[in-house]
This record gives C-alpha cells, sequence and structure tokens, in this order.
C-alpha cells in the first residue's frame, strides 16, 4: 500500500511511523490483506473474482458500500476452518507489528453456519486467536483481544448465539460484546435481550452506533448496552447535549476518519468532526475500520488528521494515551502500557 501525501515536516511524520500505537475498532475479516485472502481462496479452492495479487488488490479499491460488502464477503467465503482464522490472525498481527501497534482490540464477527452447526466449535475458533496472539506475543513483542460482534439484521434468536459465544470466551481471548452493520432500520432496542445477558455474565459491551444514523442511534445505544466505548459515534456532535453526556461519563468514541469519507458520512477529511468532539472534552481513539478496504493503515490514519488538524507531538501522545485508557485490559496492564507509551515518546521526542 502507498503511504499518503503528507505535508507534515520530516519528524513529525518520522514520529508518527515510529510511535507505539493502539487499535481498538478493526475488523478482522475487514482487516485481510489481499494476499491473505487470496492464499486462503488457494488452500480452499475458493474462486475469487481475481486470482492475481494484482487484480485482487486492485478489486479490493474502494468505490462504493456495495462493492465494500462484496469484497468483505470474499474474506467471509475464504475463512472456513480454524487454520484459515489462525492464518488471518497471524497475518493480522504481523501487519500491526509493522506499524508499532503494540496492542490492539480485534472485532471478529463468527460466521453463523460455524455458529449454528458448531464446526468448528467457537472454543477452537477461540483457541486459534489465542495461539496467533501468544505467537505474536513471544516473537513481535505484541497482544491482542478480541471483541465478539454481530450484525444488526439478524434474528433475535440468532443474536443468541453471539453473545453466548462471547461470554463463553470471556477472559479466555474474548474482551467484549458488539454489533455492527447498517443501522438505518435496525435498531438496536430489538438486540436488548442480548446486551442484558452481557452485562449479567461481566462481559462489557461496545456496539457501533452513530455512524450512518445521527445522535438517536447513541442513544439508544447507551440505554440498551451500557456501553463501555461506542463504535464510530461521530455524529454524536450534532447534539450538544449528547456531546455532554459522553464527556461527562468519559465513554470512549472509537473514530474511523478515513471510513466515514469512505461511506459518505462527510465530503472531506477537513469537515470531519474529530477535532470538535476532541476540543469538546469527549475521549476520541484513532482507529482504522477495514484498512485494505479503505486503502488505509493505522499510520495513514495519524499521519493525515494530523496534517488536516495541525495536531503535534503532545496531542498524537494524548490521542495515544486515550487509547490504552480506553482498552478493556486489567488496570494494572493498562498503567503498564501507558508507561511504555510515555516513555517510548518521551525517547522519540528526544531524537533517541
Amino acid at each position: 500500500m502507498t503511504a499518503p501525501t503528507t505535508t507534515l515536516s520530516p519528524a513529525l511524520a518520522a514520529l508518527i511511523r515510529q510511535m507505539p500505537k493502539v487499535e481498538l475498532h478493526v475488523h478482522f475479516l475487514g482487516a485481510m490483506q489481499p494476499e491473505t485472502v487470496l492464499e486462503l481462496a488457494r488452500r480452499n479452492r475458493v474462486s475469487l473474482p481475481f486470482d492475481t495479487l494484482e487484480g485482487l488488490r486492485e478489486w479490493f479499491r474502494f468505490r462504493d458500500f456495495r462493492h465494500f460488502i462484496d469484497v468483505y464477503m470474499e474474506a467471509v467465503r475464504v475463512t472456513e476452518t480454524v487454520e484459515d482464522i489462525e492464518y488471518g490472525a497471524w497475518a493480522f498481527l504481523q501487519g500491526q507489528a509493522a506499524q508499532n501497534i503494540i496492542y490492539s482490540e480485534l472485532t471478529f464477527t463468527p460466521r453463523i453456519d460455524h455458529l449454528k452447526s458448531n464446526h468448528p466449535p467457537f472454543s477452537e475458533q477461540l483457541a486459534a486467536f489465542k495461539r496467533a496472539t501468544m505467537r505474536a506475543e513471544k516473537e513481535l513483542g505484541i497482544s491482542m483481544g478480541v471483541v465478539i460482534d454481530f450484525p444488526r439484521d439478524i434474528t433475535v434468536d440468532e443474536a443468541d448465539l453471539y453473545v453466548n459465544a462471547a461470554i463463553e470466551g470471556y477472559g479466555r481471548g474474548v474482551v467484549a460484546f458488539g454489533i455492527g452493520g447498517y443501522e438505518p432500520g435496525n435498531p438496536i432496542e430489538r438486540y436488548r435481550r442480548q446486551f442484558d445477558a452481557a452485562c449479567a455474565a461481566g462481559v462489557p459491551n461496545v456496539p457501533h452506533a452513530g455512524e450512518h444514523v445521527g445522535p438517536e442511534s447513541v442513544w439508544s445505544a447507551i440505554r440498551v448496552a451500557n456501553p463501555a466505548r461506542i463504535g464510530h459515534g461521530v455524529r454524536s456532535i450534532e447534539d450538544p447535549e449528547l456531546v455532554a453526556f459522553l464527556r461527562d461519563h468519559q465513554i470512549p468514541l472509537e473514530i474511523c476518519p478515513t471510513s466515514n469519507i469512505a461511506l459518505k458520512g462527510y465530503p472531506t477529511l477537513a469537515d470531519h468532526p474529530i477535532q470538535r468532539l476532541i476540543d469538546a472534552g469527549v475521549i476520541v481513539t484513532v482507529n482504522s475500520d477495514d484498512p485494505p478496504m479503505f486503502s488505509t493503515t493505522l499510520t495513514d490514519e495519524f499521519l493525515l488528521t494530523a496534517e488536516t488538524f495541525g495536531w503535534d507531538a503532545d496531542t498524537l501522545e494524548a490521542l495515544t494515551l486515550n487509547a490504552v485508557r480506553s482498552t478493556l485490559l486489567p488496570d494494572a496492564r493498562k498503567a503498564a502500557v501507558a508507561h511504555f507509551v510515555k516513555a517510548e515518546f518521551a525517547r522519540l521526542s528526544s531524537g533517541g
């Protein structure tokens, strides 16, 4: 992937590339690089729209929402076995390490047919993520937790399969339960039972809201899910009362700028409300969502937003610490990661 052109100073651009990062909103299947999809297709004898890496890379380029779904579904189709999950997770973690992303909370939407048929069993799917994570901790010095997510257009009974999986896996790699997918016409209230069950089991909820629908979707997520974080939430800016609530209750937002622009939430990055949310005191984190499908990376997100909004090293450090403190890690681990981040920023800023 070609890095974006930037007018940032060489020193600040270098800092962004080298600084430690934490990512909280990135989808497992949406983060699969064309190379990974092609390899899994060959393993599983799945026919793709293109059978060369060059052709597949070009096909991955975002065109519109319908095309985005088509690309995403190819990643779903090629991921058939536990071995596929482990291969994809390891490839993802290698990509994160290359960007100095020291910790990720990766959203995984299991295939409904796998959950219904119990093949492969969810425990084995989770074990595949665990093996990849343990390898990354040993070989790459980075780590990962998993958020179990379900699409908001399935039946209530099907949604039970997902919350049961999240509860089963909590403490064994799973860190949260979430909901994603297309918001219009798919209210979160339909799934109150599932979010109540997660809360009762002590599993944090991290729903998507306020991406395609306005502040009312975020208010609904707050009422229904008692969220630890909100995925996206950018349209909260349209309601000053909601902005104040998010600030006062310290509910972080997982902002994905390039994704919001690509999906027509805002015409340009300069129009994006991320800076206004920061200025209002909301806890904001920066994320990549489905990076190869939007031709981005977390590093690119920081390069572009820093250039657009004039962020300096102090702002970048503050945003990184926001992400650390918004993780679902135990408090002692959060403190250790925050200490490392501060030390690394100090070293990099001093030219070390």
